[in-house]
């Protein structure tokens, strides 16, 4: 009996490239080439399972290739707004993900950003870098304290408490959550978070926005010009979610025009072209989607993606099928 055909659109770590090879027929793209359109139609055409990033737009037009081909999209990260699950839904296509390992990180990432925004760490070290910078001063590269201020949260869900869990016990933050459904009392009671009545509360009350929701056409530009308005001047924004959330350019003009005090993005809705005017400003942070950028984290994903296919091609329900 032949072994099934896999797919890997992107270099996954070696170790999870192996096992995967010593169970599979696994095609690898080891040039590390994000691959096109026609590429993937070809890839579904010819593969029981294809295994994409979040760069890889799996369309309904895409995915209608591998009509009656194509069994399982092993998704490579938690997120899927990249891949219509409708469609699959409706060609029979299960689809996974890799919830739980790679929230940590994220978390830190948020946290990351918010310190290196509020304290003008990046502008402070382009500085240093351009060797423009003329010594310390009272009145110098002047920021904004982190600790004890108030974080608004949008989306509470794993990485969203991991981020309130940490900022809470770590900085003293006071923490605020918006979300359709309430956390459970003792989830609010680790993580030092309450549920806010409404978003247009938690934008009007909270020092730091961070977002923690789904991507997707439900979500496409929730902070737009009209919201970030709604936020203080003093406040900051943080993305680590989907970069579509934003408005990016809303977002550049209320950067440009002081309507908020900053931002710290590390996704954008045309990965990798990140909007030209964001790159003229001081006062955000761009980081290049580092949310699960440590090896560790990379090889759990990788193995939480095999564990699906495993479990898949045995017979068994995925662990964490998501469609």
């Amino acid at each position: 009996m032949s072994k099934p055909k896999i797919l890997l659109t992107r270099r996954w770590p070696a170790e999870v490239q192996s096992y995967l090879a010593s169970r599979y027929d696994v095609t690898l793209n080891d040039r590390d080439v994000l691959p096109g359109p026609e590429e993937l139609r070809a890839a579904l055409r010819s593969h029981d399972a294809v295994c994409p990033t979040v760069t890889d737009r799996l369309t309904a037009d895409i995915l209608q290739a591998g009509a009656g081909k194509v069994r399982i999209i092993g998704n490579y990260g938690v997120g899927v707004s990249h891949i219509d699950v409708d469609a699959c839904k409706r060609l029979g296509i299960v689809v996974t993900n890799t919830p739980d390992v790679l929230t940590e990180p994220t978390a830190e990432i948020a946290l990351t950003l918010m310190l290196m925004v509020a304290r003008g760490a990046g502008a402070g070290e382009r500085e240093i870098r351009s060797k423009t910078w003329a010594g310390w001063g009272p009145m110098r590269n002047l920021g904004a304290l982190v600790t004890g201020r108030t974080l608004g949260l949008i989306g509470f869900g794993r990485i969203g408490q991991a981020t309130a869990r940490m900022a809470h016990h770590g900085l003293g933050m006071r923490v605020s959550y918006f979300s359709r459904r309430r956390a459970a009392a003792e989830v609010e009671a680790q993580t030092g978070a309450s549920q806010c009545a409404s978003l247009d509360e938690l934008l009007a009350t909270s020092d730091f926005i961070s977002l923690h929701c789904p991507g997707g056409a439900a979500n496409r530009h929730l902070i737009d010009a009209r919201r970030l308005q709604q936020m203080k001047k003093t406040a900051f924004l943080i993305n680590t979610a989907r970069g579509e959330v934003v408005d990016e350019e809303a977002l550049a003009q209320a950067l440009r025009n002081g309507t908020i005090a900053g931002a710290g993005l590390d996704v954008y809705e045309q990965e990798p072209r990140v909007a030209a005017e964001l790159l003229t400003l001081e006062n955000v942070v761009l980081l290049p989607h580092l949310g699960s950028a440590t090896l560790e984290t990379r090889v759990a994903m990788g193995m939480r993606v095999a564990k699906n296919l495993d479990s898949f091609f045995s017979g068994e329900a995925p662990p964490d099928r998501v469609a």
